[in-house]
């Protein structure tokens, strides 16, 4: 038996780059971000799902990545890759007919000196300092490289999730300074960029994890839900302790689950305690710690004993999990194991 059913709404997905196309201003083009396998959720289902929709761009992280998309896309979208032009990426790129966006000048020279004919894009550093030539590499090859013809010019907000962040209008403010009067596509915006506005939208924006259902994007449709198998149910006395280092304590008699999910397969350490699994609408507590393939589960309350639990739901999504374990959404998806036997509502596959 696998370890437990991961519910994944690719109807919800789809509805999800709709609203955030709607958001967009009505001249700019909405792309999809799919990178880390659609953050976890299978890029082979999801993509198809959103070509379907009318997503016609899609940005992944590497040449690799953009391969398999291709493969399971075909001819006509455009694809990116954040990585840009790695050594070893060059037959890769040529032959999944991947733009690189190039973030350096190291990958600049490299991508004119070996694909001089092959669609390239731009990074540029506003303020993030992670990718991207910065201001005075940009004033230095600008001309070079408007020369050879990118198709994309794009930067990344650093505090897009924080509304009210004055990095934002900075960030904002240096790419049009560099960037204003070139006759290059640009970009600027993924799903918090999307958010505060069309000053921030340029010709096209870029959404990742408000697709799936996560923060900043607070109207998103949940797309995940997760259920986990319960292998034993036992009774434990009052004053005996449970899991690793013996870290709870049953304050009375109580009736345990036993639950096929661990750190393994994305149910962070750090969730223990206080972490609610869910038996239809009743919550029932994580007690002891979570382990890499087991969690213990409270269900003294309940009226029978369990088939299954549930840890997302509509309810309880991606960033009230991940709040619990000081994270964020978008290492909850992602961390989602492989272990899961995978169930698609909406797949066009």
């Amino acid at each position: 038996m696998p370890t437990g059913t991961l519910h994944i709404d690719l109807e919800a997905v789809a509805a999800n780059w709709r609203a955030l196309d709607h958001l967009s201003a009505p001249d700019c083009e909405t792309a999809a971000t799919v990178k880390a396998d659609a953050y976890g959720l299978g890029v082979t289902q999801v993509a198809p799902r959103l070509f379907a929709e009318g997503c016609r761009a899609f940005f992944v992280a590497s040449a690799d990545e953009g391969l398999e998309l291709r493969r399971a896309l075909g001819p006509e979208p455009r694809i990116y890759a954040f990585y840009g032009h790695m050594p070893g990426d060059t037959l890769t790129l040529k032959r999944a007919d991947v733009v690189p966006l190039l973030c350096s000048l190291d990958q600049l020279t490299r991508h004119l000196e070996t694909l001089p004919r092959h669609p390239f894009g731009l990074q540029l550093d506003t303020g993030m300092n992670r990718l991207g030539l910065k201001l005075d590499e940009w004033a230095a090859v600008a001309e070079l490289a408007l020369r050879a013809e990118p198709v994309l010019v794009m930067s990344h907000l650093s505090s897009a999730d924080e509304p009210d962040s004055s990095e934002n209008a900075a960030q904002l403010a240096r790419f049009h300074e560099i960037t204003d009067g070139i006759a290059v596509p640009r970009s600027l915006a993924a799903t918090g960029g999307t958010i505060l506005g069309p000053d921030y939208h340029f010709d096209m924006t870029r959404p990742g994890v408000g697709l799936y259902g996560g923060a900043p994007f607070d109207r998103a449709e949940p797309v995940v839900a997760l259920d986990l198998p319960v292998i034993a149910c036992f009774d434990v006395a009052a004053g005996e302790t449970v899991g690793y280092n013996a870290t709870w304590t049953a304050p009375a008699p109580a009736r345990l689950a036993t639950v096929a999910g661990g750190y393994a397969d994305g149910l962070f350490r750090a969730l223990s305690p206080g972490v609610d699994a869910m038996a239809g609408p009743v919550p029932c507590p994580v007690v002891g710690r979570v382990s890499m393939d087991l969690l213990t589960i409270d269900i003294s309350h309940l009226d029978r004993d369990p088939e299954t639990l549930r840890f997302l739901d509509p309810h309880h999504g991606i960033d009230a999990l991940a709040s619990k374990a000081n994270t964020i959404g978008y290492e909850v998806l992602t961390a989602l194991g492989r272990r899961y036997q995978r169930h698609y509502r909406g797949s066009v596959a």
